[in-house]
């Protein structure tokens, strides 16, 4: 009789235990989610096709991001991983996000090519590791990597620090410093070395 009660009480415990632990309420977009506990999480070191959610004209496979990130993460627990710094200027949680079958659901969506890597200096624990699934969804031409360039330049100025590429007319690319000045050929060499375009000038 002792060995059951102890056997109930474990496994109500269990429940509890299963019931408490933090799992997706719901998804915004590729890169946006919040949890049953209230807060709200991005996902740090990718940045997906926007969703312009005033009904004008998404970015490029935008619902498509989000339906995948959906797939992936609505309604299931997950773990967060941080970085060094823990929240964005809006208050959101920056994380690394893991399904609990391990998979990296930010590695995920650039391997798939429904996101883009976004290097946010100093948080580059697992740069190498996205950059690398960035580059065979670029080979493979998946995802975003399949629609090519928009008025494209005859060069793009990089910012070493920042890890960001502009227009040769970008009032930010012209201030990046000497030192940190990086001179690319086209966009997708600016990408292949982890780079992401200015917000602004939008290369």
């Amino acid at each position: 009789m002792e060995r059951k009660r102890v056997a109930l009480v474990f496994f109500i415990a269990l429940l509890t235990l299963s019931a408490a632990k933090p799992h997706v309420k719901q998804v915004y977009d590729g890169d946006t989610f919040s949890l049953s506990t209230g807060e709200q999480v991005r996902y740090i070191g990718v940045d997906a096709p926007e969703i312009d959610h005033q009904g004008d004209k998404s970015d490029f496979l935008a619902h498509e991001a989000r339906v995948l990130n959906a797939k992936l993460v609505q309604g299931k627990p997950v773990r967060l991983e941080f970085d060094q710094e823990r929240n964005d200027h809006h208050g959101r949680l920056l994380a690394y996000v893991f399904l609990e079958n391990g998979d990296m659901v930010n590695e995920v969506l650039v391997r798939k090519g429904l996101a883009r890597v976004l290097p946010n200096p100093p948080n580059l624990k697992y740069f190498s590791l996205l950059l690398d699934a960035q580059r065979r969804a670029m080979v493979e031409r998946v995802g975003i990597w399949q629609k090519e360039p928009e008025r494209p330049e005859h060069y793009y100025t990089g910012n070493s620090a920042s890890y960001r590429f502009h227009r040769p007319s970008c009032r930010f690319g012209k201030a990046v410093s000497g030192r940190h000045r990086v001179r690319f050929e086209s966009t997708y060499r600016a990408y292949w070395e982890g780079y992401s375009p200015c917000r602004q000038c939008k290369p």
